[in-house]
This record gives structure tokens, sequence and C-alpha cells, in this order.
């Protein structure tokens, strides 16, 4: 047992070291099998405990950056997510015992990830196989079968590859069957791209104000912030003026670029108004509002600014993170003044809607932060019309951590799933234009203050992906009900087997 656990603490910090910022995407596979051999002739009663090594360890170490929230947070998140690895210890020793395990064992591992990617208080999706995947053949499936479904090609591979080292010696023509298989179906989408029809072009901004001092707080310098990105779009209309820079289509400010209320505090509300009649484009604006319905809660939203008409369509953070912009069941689990909760005062209100933003003759699916991480909200607004995609940001609290680079290939990953150009606009950092292969046309890296100006295509195509939407994830989650229910009552029926055969043999022994 000894040489398993350390194999399953290995197995962890080799598949986080996947995951940016070190980025070594190759050791998904052999990660994987290292756990399907730490568990491989286990009883389930045992299982468990590898399973839960190798999760503390990947959890701990792909999520360090929340130590920039504080190390109590920081330790209780990664133990909360850690756990979802008890049940998928269960999970692998059930299926190795199974013809076709790889399988069995890849759909376990996708619905845990599943799982614990929504729950609780809508979960914590960081971490999921898929979004180490960038420039690798598994990330060409994207656009044919999603998130949920390059995980499960990850998955499988890993377990594949633990299958072939059990049967190296005693190879015959299944096993180069099943190697020759799973290589067509990782190198497929790359030779048979999913092909994006482009309807035409826009020219979009998206200005990366920095946030002054330590750049770790932006409340502490909300309005120097907002400042800064009044000044950035105004000097963009200057150099569109002089005819140095193309005029935008629109202009995309990041989540937090006002951290008041643009609506009811006035120095904010009229440097928004000189900045969007300056360069006499839409703006779309991250912003603080308060909620009309609770004086007590606030929405974090992409407001539409537009020149002479004031605000038009809005979207609504989907995800906000919990302990961090709400406290759940405020005042009875947690006291409010723990830590650094006493910077919560009003919970944010999720939204709802999947609409997409109407800016200008545009339809734009907007992401806030976390938003980008969670499949419906992108994808729902995309199958609703939307033609590009943006994604606000403000995750100043991190910039000194791997968390950047992980949230910005996310939202790469984004763009080959749904065919769409993404446009990030991050308050410092990291703020890009990406294609819909997944490549970065233009950046600003963390701590920099530029404008990035470029010409995107727009499309109105809808990816196979897209079309299966949250599909793949909740068949996964009916997997593992389904097989847990099928183990329970085999179970059961052996039970009542035994005492039935048993128990004549036992009367009549006492006889």
């Amino acid at each position: 047992m000894l040489l398993r656990c350390l194999l399953a603490l290995a197995g962890g910090l080799a598949l986080a070291a996947a995951f940016e910022p070190v980025g070594l995407s190759w050791l998904m596979p052999p990660a994987i099998a290292a756990l399907v051999f730490a568990v491989r002739g286990l009883r389930p009663g045992l299982a468990w405990i590898p399973t839960l090594l190798y999760g503390i360890t990947f959890t701990y170490a792909v999520m360090v950056w929340m130590r920039a929230v504080g190390t109590d947070a920081w330790i209780a998140m990664c133990a909360l997510e850690a756990s979802f690895f008890v049940p998928l210890g269960l999970g692998l020793a059930w299926s190795l015992r199974l013809r076709a395990w790889p399988v069995w064992a890849a759909l376990w591992w996708v619905g845990i990830e599943t799982w614990r990617s929504g729950f609780p208080f809508s979960g914590m999706p960081f971490g999921r196989l898929v979004y180490a995947t960038a420039d690798t053949p598994w990330a060409d499936a994207l656009p044919w079968i999603g998130m949920t479904g390059v995980s499960f090609l990850v998955a499988l591979t890993g377990t594949t590859l633990a299958w072939l080292l059990l049967h190296v010696r005693t190879a015959d023509r299944t096993t180069y069957a099943v190697v020759a298989g799973l290589a067509v179906v990782t190198v497929a989408p790359l030779l048979v791209p999913f092909e994006v029809e482009e309807s035409g072009t826009t020219t979009v901004a998206a200005v990366q104000g920095d946030v002054p001092g330590t750049g770790l707080d932006v409340v502490a310098v909300n309005r120097e912030v907002t400042a800064n990105h009044v000044r950035l779009t105004q000097e963009l209309a200057d150099a569109v003026a002089a005819g140095d820079e193309v005029q935008p289509d629109f202009v995309v400010w990041p989540e937090n670029s006002t951290a008041v209320d643009p609506f009811t505090d006035a120095e904010v509300n009229a440097g928004i108004v000189a900045a969007t009649d300056a360069i006499g484009v839409p703006v779309i604006v991250g912003g603080m509002a308060n909620d009309p319905l609770d004086d007590g809660q606030v929405l974090n939203q992409g407001i539409v600014f537009r020149p002479g008409l004031g605000s038009g369509d809005r979207y609504t953070k989907r995800h906000p993170v919990p302990y961090g912009e709400y406290i759940p069941f405020r005042g009875s689990l947690i006291p409010e003044s723990y830590g650094k909760l006493r910077m919560v005062p009003r919970d944010m209100v999720r939204g709802t809607s999947l609409e997409p933003l109407r800016v200008g003759d545009l339809l734009v699916a907007d992401a806030i932060c976390f938003d980008v991480a969670y499949d419906e909200g992108i994808g729902g607004q995309v199958a609703r019309g939307a033609q590009l995609v943006t994604v606000q940001t403000s995750n100043a609290m991190f910039s000194r951590t791997g968390q950047l680079a992980q949230q910005f290939e996310i939202s790469r990953l984004r763009a080959q799933e749904t065919g769409r150009w993404v446009v990030v606009a991050a308050i410092n950092g990291i703020s890009g234009v990406v294609s819909p292969d997944g490549q970065v046309v233009a950046s600003v890296p963390a701590r920099g203050q530029e404008v990035l100006v470029e010409t995107v295509g727009l499309s109105t195509t809808i990816t196979p992906a897209v079309r299966l939407g949250v599909w793949p994830a909740r068949l996964a989650l009916v997997f593992l009900v389904l097989h847990t229910g099928w183990v329970l009552v085999t179970y059961r029926r052996r039970r009542r087997g035994d005492r039935t055969v048993g128990g004549p043999v036992e009367q009549g022994s006492n006889a």
C-alpha cells in the first residue's frame, strides 16, 4: 500500500504540471495511468485511499493560486475538491473489474469531474482535463465533441495507456487495434477540422487599464482604475481622429472597470459618458450595479453604453464566486467577520439570462471572469445567435499567480469550442484576442496598460459542440448514478445468494 500511495502522490503532482503555468500537457495520460496502477487490485474499501492522496496533491498544486485569497481559503477549498476523489476511487475499483475497463474508468473520471465542477455552490471547474489541452491534437476535437467530450478523450488516453502497459508482453491484434482506434479518434479532428463560415468582420478594442499600486486591490483604488480606462479610451479616440488608429466598432472594458454603480455615482457616470462620446461607438463596461430588487445585493454586469443614448443591454455574471463575491448561508455557517469575508458586505446575485448582448448591429456572447470556466453560459449565448465572444475579467488579486494563464487558456479553448473569435479584456492581465482555431492574435501581459485594436471575424455557424450543449456532462452524471445503482443491486443479490446457499449447509452441519 505504501508504494501505491507514493505512486498516487507523484501522479497527482504530474497531472498538476500539465496545467499552466507549467503547461506540460503530455503528462496527463501517464498521470492518469499512474492512478490506475495505484488502484488496480484493491477492494473498493481501500481504493479510495490512493485516489484521495492523488486528489490532494493535484488540487493543492493546480490551484495553489487560491493562496492569494488566503491560506485558509486555499486549504478549505482544496480539501473540498480533493474529497471528490474518494468516490472516484470507488468507481475505479468497480470499473477495473469489467471488460473494456479503460472506457468505464474514463467515464468515472469525467463524471466526477463534472460533479465537482457544479457542486456545491456552482462548484469549481478549474482543473478539468480539457483545460490543459491548448495547442494539442485533443483541442482540435473541441468543436466536434465539446469540453466534456475532450476531457473524456484525454482520460481514455490515460486509461488505455495503463491497459497497454499491462498487456505489453502479450500484445496481439486486439492490442494493436485498440491503439490504432484511439489514435484515429484523437487525430481525426486535426485531419478533418470543423469548418466555420465567416459572415463578416468587425473591429474591436479591448482596454486593459491596469490597477495602480501593487495591482492587487481594485476596490481600494477603484476611481483611479475607472479613470485609467476613461483616459485610454479617450486617447484611442484621439489616435483615431489623427489617423493613427482604425475606428473600432465597439470597445470592451474589463470586469470591475468601475467598482461602484455607474448609474448612481455621478463622477463615474460622467467619465463613462465622456469616453463613450469621445470614441463614438458602444462601450461594454464591466460594472457593479445595485440590485433594484434588494439594496443589500449587487449585480456584476457587462453594460453596453451607447454614445448619446446611455445604457443598453446588460449581461449579469452567472457564476459569482462563493465566499469571494457572496457568502452562502450568510451568518449561519462562517461568521461574516472572519478573515477576508469582511470584504464581502453585500451578496452578488447570479444572472440567469442566456441572451447575447446587442452591441450596435452585432450580437455578442459575454462572460465575466470565472463564467468562462462553465459550459452553459457562452455556448448558450452562441446557440442564440452570438457572432463573437467577449470575456471581461478582473483577476487582479491573482495577478502574481498562475491563475491568469490558466484562465486565459480556457478562453482560447472556448474559441475552438464555439468557432468564434474571443476578445478578452482583463483589468491588469492577461488581455488578448483569440481566433477560432485557438491561436492568440494579440495580447497584453499582466500589469500592462494598453489598448488592443483588432479586426475579427463574425460567424453564425453552430458547432456540434454548441448543439450538444451541457448534455454530455449530464450524461456523465447519469452514468455515475446508473453504475453505482447497478453495483449496489448486484451486491445485494450476491449477498442474498450467499445466505440462500449458506443457510441449509449451516443447518445440516449443526445437525
